[in-house]
């Protein structure tokens, strides 16, 4: 029915019904969905291929990154077949989700609103949850800074949490996409910037394969996928980031803004993990940036770039909260009050997840944790179900788009149970060995 509805209402064109206040160019779209999808999942690449092993990290990488950009495409593509069947111009990721069930099968549609309910709490505690880490991974890079140059003002990191908490509410008031995409621009450079000092540590030692595996330990495998899929899925801020674009059209395609950004992220991850790893072995800590000396010059610039990154990208993240709190409640707020409930809200939201942060300060578990649950919700199962009810009526037994969307499907909840399980366990032997 879906494919069918979309041909018949084909003379409706949605990106010239779009009336975008603030639109962004191809160039700084792609900017944010880099920005998006990298940052602390980068620089945790070295540990994940420490978890893999280099030979399967490497495929795991270049798999994951095929998988979550195809994720991206059939998500957006679906987003934009049901815009032309509602005659809508744009929707968002959980309006993409009821849409599609709304169009699909007559037996799924009244699965419709509870699959854009889900969806709004899968986004929103995802990226709650990038804020937490965010919020942990600066501290941390604060802290080892301070602790070697002012060594007689060692403070515990929850401290630093609350330092950086009045800049973070400051950040996010910014609204518009456009200008957050400059940010963005700035944060990329930045982390570009750790990328090349990372690599000139890496290069600088003994690169050596003696003592590194090729296939690391099965049990750490589901580790290893939960970082990388955190660290290569931005899927929450794809469709803000599409519907805003001054040529939304050139966000799929090839070569096109999802190609460009799937394949620098790519790139970047699996060089740095593959070399980190060599470099680094088995003593890598949560961001690779965390084993560079704090007593040179390049190492300090990559650690002052990593922090500056992150806390320039908070903002991005946090636009997925506070979008959804604005949908649901500004239909409801008198106009002259919006603005200042904006800014509580804002204020709020970030005091939130800070809090969090302070409470729970293990970076890695934290990253995994939501790499694992939350991503592999949005990012790949979400997208291969809504595809499937979407196009059911003209898919039969064999059609490979249900077999494809069956193995992204298991594929997904493979990387959720595993991944949450074994992060699960080291969260309970870390919390052990710190009561012993």
């Amino acid at each position: 029915m879906g494919v069918e509805n979309a041909e018949v209402k084909a003379e409706y064109n949605p990106y010239e019904h779009r009336k975008v206040e603030k639109p962004t160019s191809d160039i700084r779209s792609t900017a944010n969905l880099i920005k998006a999808s990298l940052g602390s999942g980068l620089l945790a690449g070295p540990l994940a291929f420490s978890n893999a092993g280099w030979g399967v990290g490497l495929f795991g990488t270049l798999l994951v990154g095929v998988i979550c950009g195809h994720c991206i495409h059939i998500l957006v593509r679906t987003s934009q077949q049901c815009c032309v069947i509602e005659k809508k111009p744009s929707l968002g990721y959980a309006e993409t989700c009821k849409a599609a069930f709304m169009n699909g099968p007559k037996g799924a549609r009244r699965f419709a609103n509870f699959a854009s309910i889900f969806a709004e709490f899968a986004l929103l505690f995802t990226y709650a949850g990038v804020c937490c880490i965010y919020t942990v991974l600066i501290s941390d890079s604060v802290k080892q800074l301070v602790d070697r140059y002012a060594p007689s003002t060692i403070l515990p990191v929850e401290y630093y949490c609350l330092i950086i908490l009045v800049p973070i509410i400051l950040l996010c008031q910014i609204k518009y996409l456009k200008f957050l995409a400059i940010f963005s621009g700035i944060a990329n450079i930045l982390l570009f910037t750790v990328y090349i000092v990372c690599l000139y540590y890496i290069f600088g030692g003994e690169l050596t394969f003696e003592g590194k595996q090729a296939a690391g330990d099965p049990a750490r495998y589901p580790a290893f996928l939960s970082t990388v899929i955190f660290a290569m899925e931005g899927v929450g801020v794809v469709m803000p980031i599409e519907n805003t674009m001054k040529k939304p059209q050139n966000f799929l395609g090839c070569p096109s803004v999802l190609v460009v950004a799937m394949g620098a992220i790519v790139f970047l991850y699996g060089t740095l993990g593959m070399f980190g790893y060599l470099r680094y072995g088995d003593v890598l800590r949560g961001s690779i940036t965390l084993n560079l000396p704090t007593d040179e010059w390049p190492a300090v610039l990559a650690k002052v770039s990593i922090a500056l990154s992150i806390f320039l990208t908070y903002p991005l993240q946090f636009y997925v909260v506070i979008d959804i709190f604005t949908r649901y409640t500004q239909p409801h707020i008198k106009e002259n009050y919006q603005q200042i409930i904006q800014i509580v809200a804002r204020t709020v939201g970030v005091c939130c997840c800070v809090g969090i942060g302070m409470a729970l300060p293990l970076l890695e578990q934290i990253l995994n944790i939501v790499g694992a649950l939350f991503y592999s919700i949005l990012g790949l199962v979400i997208p291969s179900v809504i595809e499937t009810v979407f196009k059911w009526e003209n898919l039969g037994k064999w059609n490979w788009i249900l077999w494809k969307n069956g193995f992204i499907f298991l594929f997904g909840m493979f990387s959720l149970l595993s991944g949450c399980t074994v992060t699960i366990m080291d969260i309970i032997k870390i919390l052990n060995e710190k009561t012993e």
